[in-house]
């Protein structure tokens, strides 16, 4: 009787202990349950608030806010080309830099015909170094630029390891997506701090996001963009300068790199004027987006 008895009393202080571990894992999973939940909410809310509230009011006057310019290097290039096109709708004039010059006269004729702006253009190279920099510095200096638009970029011709990569294409990658993006902004930005107004926009990718395996010089590369603009958002912010990087992924274009898979348009890859009408609109609100809410849902994957 007495070894049942102890039994018993084992039995109850098990269970007692055990109640108690419950108690404590029910609360840590109710207070993980709700901490995700506010996430969740928090997320929405950003998401409406930066990709539909600003589509559904009255666009801002980005002449009035920025200034009467607009630059767009890679201008010829598939978001580069429909950016500079949707700034020219919203009344700035444009200046075009890129390196054929038949594309950027072409681009230029358009967008002046369609939406009755000034349009100037500039042959560069930027593979050739900082003396390219010369006619552009000279084409800037006299102009009231607002915004400046960074789209110079190349990327592999597929995906190679670092190794077979040639010493040529990685100078190339280097000088364009770091050196010629970095010396772009130094060109432009004391002319806006000294007005006290401009925004700067870098089209990183979203390869920056994570390693890629097999393009890691081109990630790379996006990668510095991305903190770069983070960076100078800090130091600029106060100065009135609103900095951006742009981290789109794939978007429906026949170029092939990691920006671009796609050679037709969806949902997850719109087209590139769909893609600049929305990231357009993020202007002055987010200085870290995708620029598309669908690939917003992806970065967070």
């Amino acid at each position: 009787m007495a070894a049942v008895d102890s039994f018993y009393l084992l039995y109850r202080e098990i269970v007692r202990s055990c109640n108690c571990y419950v108690e404590t894992l029910a609360l840590v999973g109710a207070f993980y349950t709700a901490s995700k939940a506010v996430g969740v909410a928090r997320d929405c809310y950003n998401l409406v608030r930066l990709h539909f509230i600003p589509r559904l009011i009255s666009r801002p006057n980005l002449v009035s806010q920025y200034g009467r310019w607009a630059v767009v290097s890679g201008g010829t290039e598939a978001i580069g080309k429909a950016y500079a096109a949707e700034l020219a709708k919203r009344g700035l004039n444009i200046i075009l830099i890129g390196q054929d010059r038949s594309k950027l006269e072409d681009t230029a004729k358009t967008i002046a015909e369609t939406y009755g702006v000034e349009t100037t253009i500039i042959e560069a190279d930027f593979s050739q170094g900082k003396e390219v920099c010369k006619p552009i510095k000279q084409a800037v200096t006299s102009k009231e630029i607002g915004i400046l638009v960074n789209d110079i970029g190349v990327s592999y011709e597929r995906p190679h390891y670092f190794t077979e990569l040639s010493e040529v294409r990685l100078w190339d990658i280097i000088n364009r997506n770091i050196t010629a993006a970095s010396l772009m902004v130094h060109l432009v930005l004391p002319g806006m701090v000294e007005r006290k107004k401009g925004a700067i926009v870098n089209i990183s990718s979203g390869c920056c996001c994570k390693p890629t395996p097999r393009m890691a010089a081109y990630s790379a590369s996006k990668a510095y963009l991305d903190h770069f603009s983070r960076a100078l958002h800090y130091e600029y912010a106060s100065k009135g300068i609103f900095v951006q990087s742009l981290v789109p992924f794939s978007i429906g274009t026949e170029s092939s790199d990691c920006v671009g898979l796609m050679n037709v348009s969806s949902w997850l890859a719109p087209s590139p004027r769909v893609y600049a009408q929305h990231a357009v609109s993020t202007l002055g609100i987010s200085h870290r987006t995708t620029g598309y809410w669908p690939h917003s849902i992806q970065v967070k994957q």
